[in-house]
Formats: C-alpha cells, structure tokens, sequence
C-alpha cells in the first residue's frame, strides 16, 4: 500500500511538471516609464529587457530584469546621465521584478518584489493577462514614488528643472514558448 502510495505521489507531482510551461520574454515587448518635470513631461524607454513566466491555467511564475544602462530618453544624453544617477546605476546596474504570488480578489494583481536603485519593495501590479498563438501578454501599469526607493528626483540648470516625485510605469510584455 506504501508504494502505491508513493508511485501516485510521483507521477502527480511528473504530470503536474510537465504541465507548467515556460515562456522567454520577446523583443516585441515594451516597457516606459514616464513622468513630469517643471518644465515638461518626459518618457524613458527600456531597450532591453530579460524575462521569463511560467504558467499553467495561471502565472506560476514571473521574473523581469531591465539593465539601468538601456533605459534612454528620446532628450539626449545630458537627461541620460541624469536618470541613471537617479538610478543609481555604478553601483546597482539592473532594475529587478520578483514573482511572490497572484491575487485574483479585485481582477489580477501580480505581487512581487521591484527593486530600484538597490532597494526592494513589495508591489502589486494590476495586470491583464492574454493568451497568443505561442505565448502570452501581460499589461499593466504601476505608479511608484522616486523617494520610495532610495532615489531623489532629478535636478537640472542649477534646480530650476525638477523632476516629479511621481513616476508610472507601462508594461506590455510578451512571452513567448521556449
């Protein structure tokens, strides 16, 4: 009887593997990140991002990884320099999501912790989910404070420019089969 036992333990927990997949985030995904300043709005892209989610019935598990270095600005340079000081990049080079749960209580909510600027914080990303042909999107967007995470808003011509303390995060996400 113990063997019985543990051969359905053993085959449950194989089928239940195999039917968990795992997708690779696509280069069709996008992330910004976009807020004021006292002279105009701005948005920042990320142009490289690392990712994975797997999934079955349900987000399973969702990691996102963006290098401080691949978030520029459609201003230039000089704005560049800015936001990754704010970033703290030298020495925190990658902006971090850790997958912790989903809560379906009020639609879908990702929780999870983001990590910017060397500091984590536990979030919940209101997220639609869904299914492509060979994968997934996920969307969403996430208001975070600069000053939540270590980070003092940017200043610019002697602190004539101030960026807003008030930052929004957009997501759109695209995994895809391995």
């Amino acid at each position: 009887m113990g063997n019985r036992l543990l051969l359905i333990s053993f085959l449950f927990t194989v089928l239940i593997g195999y039917s968990q997949e795992t997708y690779e985030l696509s280069e069709g995904s996008l992330l910004t990140i976009s807020g004021t300043s006292t002279v105009h709005d701005w948005v920042v892209t990320a142009n490289n991002l690392k990712g994975t989610m797997s999934y079955a019935d349900n987000i399973k598990d969702i990691s996102l990884q963006v290098p401080v270095a691949d978030i520029k600005s459609e201003r230039g340079a000089a704005m560049d320099k800015k936001m990754h000081g704010a970033l703290k990049m030298e020495e925190h080079p990658e902006v971090s999501f850790t997958f912790q749960e989903i809560d379906k209580s009020d639609g879908l909510s990702i929780k999870g912790k983001l990590t910017i600027a060397g500091v984590g914080k536990s979030v919940d990303l209101k997220s639609e989910v869904s299914a492509l042909d060979n994968g997934y999107r996920v969307t969403g967007s996430k208001e975070i404070i600069l000053q939540d995470f270590g980070m003092e808003p940017p200043t610019a011509m002697f602190g004539q420019i101030v960026v807003g303390d008030k930052v929004t995060i957009n997501y759109n996400l695209v995994f895809i089969a391995e």
